[in-house]
């Protein structure tokens, strides 16, 4: 309600990502960006301090509320609760695409991506300008994959409500 009455775009943002096996599917978030600066691509993402998030979107961002229509995609089964972050084809880290940058970086997509996952709660999430940062991202991606199990999912799960929505330190 609060996007439409500041606004008059769809509430919706949609863009396409890897999921499962490296099949594309349209992610949903809540619309945080001014609609003639969003770029479907990917390819310059979002910063701290971006002029391309609105005012709401600031706030949404920051409590992690943009994600929430995420949970359409778990329901319809693209996503889980857990996993690693669904990226944009082609997705650019380190100045290159990330497939160049990591050569494992496909296995991430052996698994269905998730709303949260392993290396979102070791503090690796935000802009990937920097190449080790991008790189140690998909390094705990990939040991997520390898290490999976159902009590690995809860502590990801426990940890990101604590941090992510009890304090809020989205971007």
């Amino acid at each position: 309600v609060a996007i439409k009455a500041t606004s008059c775009v769809p509430v919706l943002f949609r863009q396409r990502r890897y999921g499962l096996n490296s099949e594309q599917f349209t992610i949903f978030k809540f619309r945080t960006m001014f609609t003639h600066a969003t770029d479907l691509s990917g390819v310059n993402q979002t910063r701290r301090g971006d002029p391309r998030v609105t005012p709401l979107g600031r706030f949404l961002r920051r409590t992690n509320i943009d994600e929430l229509p995420q949970l359409f995609n778990v329901l319809l089964g693209d996503m889980s609760l857990v996993g690693p972050r669904p990226h944009v084809p082609g997705m650019r880290a380190g100045g290159m695409a990330y497939e160049t940058l990591v050569p494992s970086y496909f296995e991430r997509h052996r698994v269905r991506p998730g709303m949260t996952g392993l290396a979102q709660i070791n503090e690796l999430r935000g802009s990937t300008t920097d190449a080790k940062f991008a790189k140690a991202r998909i390094a705990y991606d990939v040991a997520y994959v390898e290490h999976w199990s159902i009590l690995l999912d809860l502590r990801i799960l426990w940890t990101t409500f604590k941090t992510e929505v009890l304090r809020g330190t989205g971007n």
